[in-house]
């Protein structure tokens, strides 16, 4: 393995338990605002030989995802309901306002990064602060009882979804650079058909040995059928969401989108994965668990 990316991991890990153990949703509300930020700022740079990319509105929305749990769910969805009209409107704005110095390439690329990163990476901090188990208070025959819902605490389910992601990848990584022989796609030219399989199988492992912690020391009750399926479910999105990104650098000729991890990449080549994942495991969480 290469030793920059290998040490990369070993230092980037530990930071990341330690944000999601210790940490509480605001701070990760403001943290993930500051990735997504540093994110576009990266496909701003990407496209910029390109085009003419309108950032500003992409940074100004970044930096909202730090007050998701500082407003209240009525607000939020309202704000969420008038967000893709708005950011329409106002580029639209630029191609008039600058008399068409702006076109509309620079403006369709504009959009698709934004809604790409900004859309996708929310998720992250949503799935984090989903409630744990609460007690709720019932009268029965003249007597307070308690019951406890079955909810399950995001700080639990994020877990899953770096699991199915980042796991993923390095299953993947390590059975296709040693075992891997038969190409995959020319969208990701060193990604192979062993390598996918052994990311999806990691990642089922991975999950029903999370599931057999939880269920163990938490005191959860999860059903291994249902969180294996997850695990092959989000692990087969996380891929589709490698290729998407690769996608984007095959047409812009670009290596990676930054050089900010060593053997890596830049943050987007790091998350591409968990955020296009996180969208449809914040559903199945809320929907299936």
């Amino acid at each position: 393995m290469n030793l920059k990316r290998l040490l990369t991991a070993i230092i980037g890990l530990p930071i990341i338990i330690l944000i999601f153990v210790f940490g509480n949703k605001y701070i990760v509300d403001v943290l993930i605002a500051i990735v997504a930020i540093i994110s576009l700022r990266e496909y701003f740079k990407a496209t910029s030989n390109e085009i003419k990319p309108i950032s500003w509105i992409g940074y100004l929305l970044a930096a909202c995802i730090s007050l998701i749990h500082v407003l209240n769910l009525q607000t939020i969805l309202i704000l969420l309901c008038i967000a893709i009209p708005s950011l329409l409107l106002i580029l639209y704005l630029h191609i008039i306002i600058s008399d068409m110095k702006i076109n509309l390439k620079d403006i369709v690329f504009s959009f698709f990064g934004i809604i790409y990163i900004i859309s996708c990476i929310i998720f992250i901090p949503l799935i984090y602060g989903l409630d744990g188990p609460k007690t709720v208070g019932i009268v029965s025959g003249g007597n307070l009882e308690s019951i406890t819902t079955t909810s399950i605490s995001g700080k639990y389910l994020i877990w899953i979804l770096v699991m199915t992601t980042w796991g993923s990848d390095i299953f993947a990584y390590l059975i296709g650079r040693y075992f891997g022989k038969h190409k995959f796609s020319k969208v990701s030219p060193n990604k192979t058909i062993e390598g996918c399989t052994a990311g999806v199988i990691g990642a089922v492992i991975l999950t029903l040995i999370y599931t057999l912690c939880i269920n163990k020391f938490a005191g959860l009750n999860l059903s291994y059928l249902s969180m294996g399926l997850i695990g092959l479910f989000l692990s087969l999105i996380g891929q589709i969401g490698d290729f998407a990104a690769s996608t984007i650098k095959r047409y812009f000729d670009i290596k990676d989108f930054g050089n900010a991890f060593p053997g890596h990449g830049g943050f987007i080549d790091r998350i591409d994965s968990v955020i296009f994942t996180a969208p449809f495991a914040f559903c199945l969480f809320l929907f299936v668990l």
